[in-house]
């Protein structure tokens, strides 16, 4: 006989749904910009520097909430792929300044398309109302999750 405190279903498992939820919304957004030449691990950083051009890796690990290790791989990947250029910072040492390559202005536009066609197809069945609900759930949770108030 099971023990009803040891059952677990993944159905009504947030933390499960929403692993689920990012896996699938990945690959969709993967589909989509491998064309322009980008994978979505980049397309944080991407993001944030299509924004605000020319930040140092501490301030991107502080923004996009990801570890120093896994921020300095994707940037040497992206480096490799002529996307982004590591200059010397002008008052610290330590630090490099990432600017954004003509390469990843260029792919802009397409990469926000991209963006929106995933969104757009994975909320397809929700209401204009339940679309602005899910969103504002989300930020809810994550804000919980960061321990912000």
């Amino acid at each position: 006989m099971l023990n009803k405190s040891m059952d677990f279903d993944r159905m009504n498992s947030a933390g499960y749904l929403v692993n689920n939820l990012a896996r699938l919304f990945w690959a969709g957004l993967r589909h989509r910009i491998e064309p322009l030449g980008i994978v979505p691990g980049q397309f944080a950083a991407l993001l944030e520097l299509w924004i605000n051009d020319g930040q140092t890796q501490k301030e991107l690990v502080k923004k996009l909430d990801i570890e120093q290790a896994t921020l300095a791989n994707t940037l040497a990947r992206m480096e490799r792929d002529g996307l982004i250029t590591r200059k010397e910072h002008p008052t610290d040492g330590r630090a490099r300044i990432i600017r954004l390559t003509e390469k990843a202005w260029a792919i802009r536009e397409d990469a926000y398309k991209a963006a929106n066609a995933t969104n757009e197809k994975a909320l397809s069945t929700l209401s204009g109302e339940e679309r602005e609900q899910f969103i504002s759930i989300m930020r809810k949770v994550i804000d919980e999750m960061r321990g912000n108030d």
